[in-house]
């Protein structure tokens, strides 16, 4: 029996946004303020409802999405046999051409079934054999640009059946040409400086700044460009009902909500090979009116101006990118911060709490996150101009 179909609520839809673990909160909230309605958390993920316009939407203007799904269909499965015979009876007609072509991503959390690579291929057999069934043609498949790409999750016995409107994550903005060896996603990049409340109100420095992802991703926020706007395309783009002069009336109306930034964003790192990546990268985001970035060795510089500053940076681990000696390389992090920074807020996220100790400052909040599969601490130090209690006076 077919539990649910997804269909249309008016104009409406229920749609899922997958995010990073942490930064629900924050999906939540701008979907939102772009105007979902029947917002509901889950873990990992953002349900919603919205028209096909908000669908583009969500996919263009979301900082903290990685995919926006589109479920089409929800059933029991017990067996193989009920997977492929549900999937086959699915109208793919509907949704794709016999001459396009189809990826297949499934996610597996049952005892029954357990491989995901499985659940794919019983998936992709059911939807070309319906095919050349009813038109003696199979569609091929296509992983890097498909015409169609379908999301498979099972929860226990419980299968739903998704279009991914997003195509490539959406982590994946379009401005990087060139990275670093550890850089950091550009949707926890985002979420970071959204969780420090850090919108553009006085100046930011990454200290350490890699290819430029905070960079980039604190102008976007601070002049409210989407950050999605450089991306070659979207996977609703090769649907069988895209409507692009409804996508280029959501991108103007966007566009139009662009604002002027009047401080400043800059970045230093040592390595003069990684600033002009990061460079090269801010160039590409046509960010480079709004971001300054310098070969400079951060434990020998200060704050420039007397002004308040946000510091937001993604020092090494000792993981990817490794430190002859991560303590000592944490307890200069701390001396530079209290000798060259009063007057600051510095935000840091790391992996290794052990080096973390000796930083030698209290973090004045610790939030938990995933740096990859990393569990890691996004840390907080207030560094107060001369004492905390005098400055509190």
């Amino acid at each position: 029996m077919q539990l649910h179909c997804y269909g249309f609520m008016g104009n409406n839809f229920r749609m899922i946004a997958k995010t990073l673990a942490g930064l629900e909160d924050l999906l939540a909230q701008e979907l939102r303020e772009l105007g979902a309605s029947s917002v509901e958390k889950g873990v990992r993920n953002v349900s919603f409802e919205g028209d096909t316009g908000f669908m583009y939407k969500a996919n263009l203007c979301c900082r903290t999405a990685i995919k926006i799904l589109k479920p089409i269909s929800s059933f029991n499965v017990f067996k193989e046999e009920d997977l492929y015979q549900k999937m086959y009876d699915i109208r793919w007609e509907d949704y794709m051409e016999v001459d396009g072509t189809l990826a297949v991503n499934a996610t597996v959390f049952s005892e029954q079934f357990t491989h995901s690579q499985y659940i794919a291929l019983k998936t992709k057999d059911a939807i070309v054999d319906r095919f050349r069934d009813r038109e003696g043609v199979r569609p091929n498949v296509d992983l890097d640009h498909p015409t169609l790409r379908i999301n498979v999750h099972i929860d226990r016995n419980i299968c739903s059946v998704s279009l991914d409107s997003s195509g490539e994550s959406l982590h994946k903005r379009g401005y990087k040409l060139s990275a670093t060896l550890a850089p950091i996603n550009e949707v926890l990049a985002a979420g970071i400086i959204m969780l420090s409340g850090w919108k553009g109100q006085c100046d930011l420095l990454d200290p350490m700044c890699g290819s430029g992802t905070f960079l980039a991703e604190a102008a976007m926020i601070a002049c409210n460009i989407p950050p999605n706007l450089n991306r070659d395309e979207f996977g609703f783009e090769t649907w069988r009902d895209y409507d692009a002069d409804l996508y280029d009336l959501i991108e103007k109306s966007a566009l139009k909500r662009i604002k002027d930034f009047r401080f400043k964003i800059y970045g230093y790192d040592i390595d003069s090979i990684s600033v002009q990546k990061a460079k090269e990268n801010i160039k590409n985001a046509n960010l480079q009116d709004f971001i300054k970035i310098q070969t400079k060795d951060f434990f020998t510089s200060k704050k420039e101006k007397n002004d308040y500053l946000y510091l937001i940076f993604n020092p090494p681990y000792d993981e990817r990118l490794s430190v002859s000696n991560i303590e000592a390389f944490y307890g200069s992090i701390g001396s530079t911060l209290k000798r060259g920074y009063s007057g600051s807020q510095a935000w840091m996220i790391t992996s290794n709490m052990e080096a973390l100790k000796h930083v030698g400052l209290r973090p004045s909040q610790k939030i938990k996150l995933f740096n990859g599969k990393l569990e890691s601490k996004l840390v907080k130090y207030e560094l107060y101009e001369g004492s905390k209690k005098t400055s509190k006076q």
